[in-house]
């Protein structure tokens, strides 16, 4: 017989967890190989978390939770948190309805969870093969997931450390003209490189509050 497998699943979606359950019982035995516990929101995630005796293996949490004010708890990234913080040996697969790449990168920068799951990426065949993967030790991405990665590391070469610091000093409210300032490169070669910033952020014609703008936008500053 396997081992019981203690699962959290944190959707304030009813239809999405029932989902999920019947996904889990196509392969496993819902009387003796699994109890699953299910939160709606960020209040009853917290008690599943805090307030049972139940270390969980793994927990499926929705990026977008009811918030939970009293304990400064606003979304499934909080609560993935919580978990890392109380119950660190439990795996954590993050569902998103978000494509954006961005969003994406930065929920994995931010987390680091061993799965994520964009709703539209995948059905029950590779839903189950992600949790086996996970229980399994290792990390699952589903596609849109992982062409995020894959564009902001591509992203990554294009800004090399002068581009970034010249973001981030325009940030910093530092004037063009005295960028060679903090730099030591010439007026003339920092234009060249804002825009290839423009270039890159896709704003040719932007000023230097786009770029500002969009590099917050894009998690960069």
């Amino acid at each position: 017989m396997r081992p019981l497998l203690k699962i959290l699943i944190v959707d304030d979606h009813p239809t999405m967890i029932e989902g999920y359950k019947s996904i889990f019982s196509s392969k496993y035995d819902m009387n003796n190989e699994i109890r699953i516990t299910c939160a709606y929101n960020c209040q009853t995630a917290h008690q599943a978390i805090t307030s049972s005796k139940v270390n969980y293996d793994l927990a499926i949490i929705d990026m977008i939770l009811p918030p939970f004010n009293a304990e400064n708890l606003f979304s499934g990234e909080d609560i993935a948190i919580l978990i890392q913080k109380t119950q660190p040996s439990c795996k954590i697969m993050m569902s998103t309805s978000h494509t954006e790449v961005y969003v994406l990168y930065n929920l994995i920068k931010k987390i680091n969870p061993q799965g994520v799951i964009v709703k539209s990426d995948y059905n029950s065949d590779e839903f189950l093969l992600a949790i086996q993967e996970l229980l399994n030790g290792n990390n699952y991405y589903s596609y849109t997931a992982k062409q995020s990665i894959k564009e902001i590391n591509l992203e990554d070469n294009y800004l090399d450390s002068y581009n970034r610091r010249i973001i981030s000093l325009l940030a910093k409210g530092i004037k063009t003209k005295n960028l060679p300032l903090h730099l030591n490169i010439s007026l003339s070669a920092i234009d060249k490189r804002k825009a290839h910033i423009r270039e890159v952020f896709d704003i040719q014609k932007g000023t230097d509050e786009d770029i500002i703008r969009e590099a917050k936008n894009r998690g960069l500053i």
